[in-house]
């Protein structure tokens, strides 16, 4: 078992505002470098076919998201084509505001900044949400 402790609390806030700036960065040296707002738009999910090496396994998964969703890749690729960077700097701080952080191998919703998706709330005959089927 994979023994993962998420940033919380004030930490998490700050990583999540960070990711916030990175989008607006990201955005505005697009701006800058004259890039067509089309383009942006057509290529700002494309880091998220990373997503495809889940279909493999859960470890295969969380390498290819995480290889396309640090921050090494647009640092890289900046000096050679700056637009597709500011690209890719927006798509990994979009996800990082949004709390989409780098994936543990043990699960997609395990992160580093916590665990995704809706929280599941367990039904018992006491809650007043629980239907009681007969047997």
């Amino acid at each position: 078992m994979t023994n993962h402790n998420p940033v919380t609390g004030a930490p998490r806030q700050l990583l999540r505002i960070e990711g916030l700036a990175m989008l607006i960065a990201g955005m505005v040296a697009y701006s800058t470098l004259g890039g067509s707002w089309v383009w942006f738009a057509v290529l700002f999910l494309v880091p998220d076919l990373s997503m495809l090496g889940y279909l493999a396994n859960p470890r295969t998964g969380a390498w290819t998201y995480n290889a396309a969703h640090a921050l090494i890749g647009p640092a890289i690729l900046a000096p050679f084509a700056p637009t597709l960077a500011a690209i890719w700097l927006a798509h990994v701080g979009f996800d990082r505001a949004l709390g989409y952080g780098l994936k543990y191998s043990s699960a997609f919703t395990a992160t580093h900044l916590g665990i995704i998706g809706r929280r599941r709330v367990p039904t018992t005959a006491s809650s007043p949400l629980a239907v009681n089927v007969p047997a």
